[in-house]
């Protein structure tokens, strides 16, 4: 089956019917307006605030089981499939939510949804919440952030430089700061934020490192990156 083909699944079912109606109910056209000009008319929205979306959501799961990585799949494939972004946001959320329950055989699925109309507001969290996880509890997974990485797809080489990005004294060095190397020279400006970014959050664990890199690699990294890197820790 195509990892893009929803998986059959009675709790997506059930989330699929509540989440249009009470989502919906909270739409404001007038905020969908600026939402989908600020996120450069990737997809349209309802206009629904975070906290509103928060709240709705908690309506959607209301007395529901907890999903098991064939509920996860469906539902956030199922997700993706409405128009309106928000639906993507919630599918995120769930998926974030239930992280451990995932397993190795979902990153193809991710693969999908961080392709399909990606844009860094669902790549992101995806990379950072998803990816990520799953790269931690199934080390083998690294050989597909090492193909992605040299991915002509920006948003799959953006996942391989963030995908780290919580790790902390975990963090592969190596591989992060190799990723960086691999990329260092790409006029993506995706990417290069992307550089400056994962060596940033790393810098909150190991300062002179990432200060030592950025030395050695000063000729190479776009200033952008630099910036990024040298300007303190994330928050």
């Amino acid at each position: 089956m195509s990892v893009s083909v929803p998986p059959p699944s009675a709790l997506a079912d059930t989330l699929l019917a509540r989440l249009p109606v009470v989502f919906g109910a909270a739409a404001d056209p007038e905020r969908a307006v600026t939402m989908r000009r600020y996120m450069k008319d990737v997809a349209p929205f309802l206009g629904l605030a975070q906290p509103v979306r928060k709240e709705r959501t908690r309506e959607v799961l209301a007395g529901t089981p907890r999903p098991d990585a064939h509920d996860l799949t469906a539902v956030a494939l199922r997700c993706w499939e409405l128009p309106e972004r928000e639906y993507a946001y919630f599918a995120i959320d769930y998926l974030r939510r239930y992280r451990t329950r995932l397993t190795s055989a979902f990153l193809p699925v991710a693969r999908h949804l961080i392709t399909s109309r990606a844009w860094w507001d669902t790549v992101d969290l995806l990379a950072v919440h998803t990816v990520g996880g799953l790269v931690a509890a199934d080390p083998a997974l690294t050989a597909d952030m090492d193909r992605w990485i040299g991915s002509d797809d920006i948003w799959l080489a953006r996942t391989a430089l963030l995908h780290q990005l919580r790790r902390k004294e975990t963090t592969d060095t190596g591989r992060l700061f190799a990723y960086c190397l691999r990329r260092a020279g790409d006029q993506e400006f995706f990417l290069r934020k992307a550089i400056g970014w994962s060596l940033r959050e790393y810098a909150r664990t190991d300062p002179d490192a990432v200060r030592a890199f950025v030395a050695d690699h000063r000729d190479v990294l776009a200033p952008l990156s630099v910036r990024e890197a040298l300007r303190g820790p994330a928050r």
